[in-house]
């Protein structure tokens, strides 16, 4: 009897990260000799402690295959439930769940945090001697999952979509202020990016040739509110206007911060934002020019907005995952899918694998080398590394009178065998 296959998400969505659970269902049904029922943890891990499966090989072939343009968690879940070393009843109902449900095969689609979990159900399969194979998807639009050379990821499903996203809302803002800089000559975009600046540094790819009044503040720029005032106000006085992208993670001082439960910032949960910030302290010392300044914060929809998507960003995650399937299979336990560059001036990709306890909370940082002299802007290098992730056509998403057609997943799941169980941090 061939032993079953687990799937499950953790952290924050991004438009792809359904992409890569198609790879992974597709490929493990494509091969019915290797691989038995295909299930998946609602809401990732948490999903496993309760022993809520749902049940994938049930689902339309076409339910699947729609996964590929259907973005956010919506599908299976996600969740941000850690699995700690005191967590002892967390790891041992694992276990159990596993062997209840005759599962051979997990795998976990998340980041830095979510590849930690995957790397300690493989240590705990070794351990607990199971028949267990557990692999890593990569996902993170914060592309800081790896090492500061590149050569363990060359950079991480997710992240093309959210510069793509900069790319092209810059430019819609670019319109506006350049409009209406008379009454508003000082716009500020509020960027993700807790303490890592790849996400507002893919405004630049907005205006590759430097065309803008453009600025971007990255955590790493090491400026103040001070100083920054001063170059908003020396760009007005040439410009006439200030397009600002400033990262979430930009030192503003207290925000009032919140916590999620990986003990990550979450900024649009906090009380007061940097964009608010930025705005009301470049107001009260006063523009070098006439109006006042005023700005737009993104949401959630920077991250999981499939009209943005990035068609490079939709295949490589796709990809990711059927190559997780085959490292499965070929190599056995404790390794994540990953993809690296190949040199040359043609972007070109291929796929490998990387031991989780590389990757496991690593925490890759923008590298100085891209922060450019003047500390608001990021140099051609960033430029040619990120510019091919965001593709170059329109994603095509199905409408039914006129609405988008996403994936329709069936909450049909597995007969529970266990008792009921709370996971350890809930109670």
């Amino acid at each position: 009897m061939n032993k079953n296959v687990l799937v499950a998400q953790s952290g924050g969505p991004s438009s792809v990260i359904n992409g890569t659970l198609r790879g992974i269902v597709e490929m493990c049904k494509a091969m019915p000799d290797h691989f038995g029922t295909v299930y998946a943890g609602f809401h990732g891990i948490e999903g496993v402690l309760t022993e809520e499966l749902i049940d994938l090989s049930v689902q339309p072939e076409e339910e699947i295959a729609l996964l590929s343009i259907t973005p956010a968690s919506g599908a299976i879940g996600t969740c941000r439930y850690k699995l700690r070393k005191h967590q002892k009843e967390d790891f041992a109902r694992v276990v159990d769940v596993l062997k209840a449900h005759n599962i051979g095969y997990f795998f976990y689609i998340g980041g830095n945090d979510s590849m930690d979990t995957a790397h300690k159900i493989a240590q705990l399969a070794q351990e607990q001697g199971l028949d267990l194979v557990a692999t890593g998807g990569p996902k993170t639009i914060d592309n800081d999952v790896g090492d500061q050379e590149f050569k363990l990821i060359d950079h991480t499903p997710g992240y093309g979509s959210v510069a793509r996203y900069w790319a092209l809302n810059v430019q819609n803002a670019n319109q506006e202020n350049e409009g209406s800089r008379s009454p508003d000559p000082v716009l500020v975009l509020q960027a993700m990016g807790r303490r890592i600046g790849f996400i507002p540094a893919a405004a630049r790819l907005a205006d590759p040739n430097r065309e803008m009044p453009l600025q971007i503040y990255l955590p790493e720029s090491g400026l103040t509110l001070l100083e920054m005032a001063d170059l908003v106000n020396d760009e007005l006085k040439v410009s006439k206007r200030v397009l600002l992208v400033v990262s979430e993670g930009f030192d503003v001082g207290d925000l009032g911060d919140a916590k999620d439960s990986f003990g990550h910032t979450q900024f649009s949960a906090s009380q007061t934002t940097v964009k608010q910030v930025v705005i009301n302290y470049l107001n009260s010392v006063g523009l070098a020019a006439r109006g006042k300044a005023r700005g737009n914060m993104a949401g959630t929809d920077q991250r999981h907005n499939p009209i943005y998507a990035s068609t490079v960003d939709m295949e490589e995650a796709y990809k990711l995952g059927q190559k997780a399937v085959e490292i499965a299979l070929k190599d056995g336990n404790g390794y994540m899918s990953t993809l690296l560059r190949n040199p040359g001036p043609i972007y070109s990709v291929r796929y490998d694998k990387v031991p989780l306890e590389k990757v496991a909370n690593s925490e890759r940082t923008f590298p100085r080398k891209w922060i450019s002299k003047s500390r608001i802007d990021v140099t051609d290098g960033f430029v040619h590394y990120a510019m091919p992730l965001i593709g170059t056509n329109w994603p095509s998403i199905p409408l039914v009178n006129g609405l988008q057609r996403f994936a329709r997943i069936e909450r049909i799941f597995a007969a529970q065998k266990l008792p009921a169980y709370i996971p350890q941090e809930l109670r």
